[in-house]
């Protein structure tokens, strides 16, 4: 059986350009936003496209959350400049390719951080806040 570390849950800082995103997190949505102008999807949520400076962002595309591991560390040691990260050790710190395409950074939950494999294939889950917003983690798949 997997250890489950409680990872913290801390409120996200929301500003007024990526709150449709945000309240997205609450339903349970992971939204991709895309350019109108060059199909683009961004990543990290943001109101202007990274390709071509385009103002002209969807906000309507939701991932499927589903992915493969990218890159990871093992952190065993808390970090220093967040303090809700100092006693949660060790945990999973990855960046997830979307099978969408962006690469998104999270933490790998559920399974023993030993376990976690680049390559695997891992399942979006969501852990609330209790703010009226989620943060995106993911899991190995089932």
């Amino acid at each position: 059986m997997p250890k489950e570390t409680s990872m913290p849950t801390p409120v996200p800082a929301v500003q007024p350009e990526v709150k449709v995103f945000w309240d997205a997190t609450a339903e349970g949505k992971l939204l991709l936003p895309k350019c109108n102008d060059c199909a683009t999807l961004i990543w990290f949520p943001r109101p202007v496209c990274p390709s071509c400076g385009s103002f002209n962002i969807d906000w309507s595309q939701q991932a499927s959350g589903k992915g493969t591991i990218y890159s990871f560390t093992v952190n065993r040691r808390g970090a220093g400049d967040l303090p809700e990260y100092r006693e949660p050790v060790p945990y999973v710190l990855a960046y997830v390719q979307l099978e969408e395409g962006p690469r998104i950074m999270t933490n790998i939950v559920e399974c023993e951080p030993e376990s976690v494999k680049v390559g695997q294939a891992v399942e979006l889950v969501w852990h609330d806040t209790g703010e009226g917003t989620a943060l995106y983690r993911f899991r190995p798949a089932k």
